[in-house]
């Protein structure tokens, strides 16, 4: 396991102290992990978002492709 040094102010060591209970050192560990783990699924969202937006893209365009010239196709046999 990986060590890592943070730095707080005074006031908050001080208070810490007054909660000897809690174990800071595996409270910070496990927010760190939380944390990341929160960030990686959203990164794995975001990821299927974007190919999700290309197929979006490609599927609008197919239909506005198919649509192309459909009205006045359509207004042509409304006359006749």
């Amino acid at each position: 396991m990986v060590s890592i040094t943070l730095s707080i102010p005074e006031q908050v060591k001080h208070q810490m102290n007054m909660f000897t209970e809690v174990n800071w050192s595996g409270f910070v560990r496990q927010k760190i992990i939380e944390k990341t783990e929160e960030m990686a699924w959203k990164k794995k969202m975001l990821q299927k978002l974007e190919k999700e937006e290309q197929v979006n893209v490609w599927a609008v365009n197919l239909q506005r492709k198919s649509r192309k010239g459909r009205f006045k196709e359509l207004k042509s046999k409304r006359v006749s």
